[in-house]
């Protein structure tokens, strides 16, 4: 369906407060720490200059210090233009939120934030959006434009198919990302058939999983009959939460669920972000910057 006037406007508007919003994020909080925490590829010589007390001896330039007749250093610089990629899932079940916000809206806030930090530390973003199979591409380019254009695309996108197949994304990657890259996969993992893929991308990439999940997931309100709907195929399940043992017996479940998830993550060696709609990204993606600069 073409769009109007009046929706693009809106669209325009949407966009341009996420990115105020994760611009101040970035500036505040994000970039630098994200720079720590993705290193470039190596270091590149970038110039010379007179060598000063303390300065490793290791690095004089004996050529040029033979030419000048003074002692002068070899300066270095990373090596820092690098490629993030985010996948994001694009099924059903990313329409779902009990609280402030969707699931799809929370992965766009964390989008806008890792992009934007992403162009400061001047490397390229692409985006993937996925459900049962890939539905779009935007090659990773430079620049604020290029990523105004993928936060319209998550914005805008409709969605194309409920169901969800994680393995077609990251088949897609693996064919399309000859280079190491920095990968952001942000879904809720309603999913079963995701592990070997998951296995060897994180083998060849700097491989992040953001789980986001909503806590309507974890615990049932006490309200009396409650019918839930599985926002992929449509199934329908009728639940007593007037009972308080059914109650409980659901958040056991779904606590051993969550704790099986971590376990598997684990087991393949993924770092994985969890974050929930109704609460803020900020510490979550901060614990986990954190943590990455002291494993790099």
């Amino acid at each position: 369906m073409a769009r109007t006037v009046s929706d693009m406007a809106e669209l325009a508007r949407t966009v341009r407060r996420i990115e105020v919003r994760s611009k101040r994020l970035v500036n505040e909080l994000f970039s630098g720490e994200y720079h720590s925490s993705f290193k470039g590829r190596g270091i590149e010589f970038s110039n010379v200059r007179e060598y000063a007390w303390g300065d490793d001896i290791r690095t004089i330039d004996w050529n040029t210090s033979a030419r000048k007749n003074d002692l002068y250093v070899k300066q270095f610089r990373e090596e820092r233009e690098r490629t993030l990629l985010l996948v994001v899932d694009g099924s059903g079940s990313m329409l779902f939120g009990s609280r402030r916000v969707m699931k799809k809206e929370l992965a766009v806030e964390v989008c806008a934030v890792l992009a934007f930090s992403a162009i400061r530390n001047n490397d390229k973003v692409g985006l993937i959006m996925f459900t049962d199979r890939v539905e779009k591409y935007v090659p990773p380019r430079k620049g604020r434009g290029h990523v105004l254009v993928i936060l319209e695309e998550i914005v805008s996108r409709g969605t194309e198919s409920r169901k969800t197949d994680i393995s077609a994304a990251l088949s897609f990657i693996r064919n399309t990302q000859k280079r190491q890259a920095i990968v952001f996969l942000l879904t809720d993992l309603v999913d079963e058939r995701y592990e070997m893929g998951m296995r060897i991308l994180n083998a060849r990439h700097d491989f992040v999983l953001i789980h986001l999940g909503d806590p309507l997931e974890q615990a049932l309100p006490r309200t009396g009959i409650l019918e839930l709907a599985d926002p992929e195929s449509g199934e329908r399940l009728l639940i007593d939460t007037g009972s308080r043992k059914s109650i409980d017996r659901y958040a056991a479940l779904r606590n051993e669920q969550r704790e099986a998830l971590r376990r598997r993550l684990r087991r393949l060696g993924i770092d994985a972000v969890y974050l929930e709609t109704g609460r803020s990204i900020i510490g979550a993606l901060d614990r986990f910057f954190r943590y990455r600069e002291k494993k790099v």
